[in-house]
């Protein structure tokens, strides 16, 4: 199984990106695929989650400003992130897992989110 993000990187306050979570060995249509995040000095956190059937969830923080979609025809999970404020400065997570409670999960290495002031 491999969870490969993608679309990170530097962005200023108030900007956009997207992140690309693409996965392979899972029957991706199937799962759970969450963003998660870290920033620094703090604990891992839940971003937005799909569920299989489309249905998200957000944390507070994020809400109206992030969105999260997948193409199950590409494997790929997406996060749509606008108006970043600095507190979005994280490493960003891909989690997969087939159901909400589960040992079975996967995750991706992570890519580095800095907003700029």
């Amino acid at each position: 199984v491999q969870l490969l993000e993608s679309g990170g990187g530097l962005v200023q306050a108030g900007g956009s990106l997207r992140l690309s979570c693409s996965a392979s060995g899972i029957t991706f249509s199937n799962y759970y695929m969450t963003w998660y995040r870290q920033g620094p000095g703090k604990e891992r956190e839940l971003v937005a989650r799909i569920s299989s059937s489309s249905n998200t969830r957000y944390t507070d923080s994020v809400k109206g400003r992030f969105t999260i979609s997948r193409d199950n025809a590409k494997n790929t999970v997406y996060l749509q992130m606008n108006s970043h404020q600095a507190e979005d400065t994280a490493v960003y997570y891909c989690n997969a897992r087939p159901a909400l409670v589960t040992s079975r999960e996967y995750w991706g290495q992570g890519t580095q989110v800095t907003v700029s002031s």
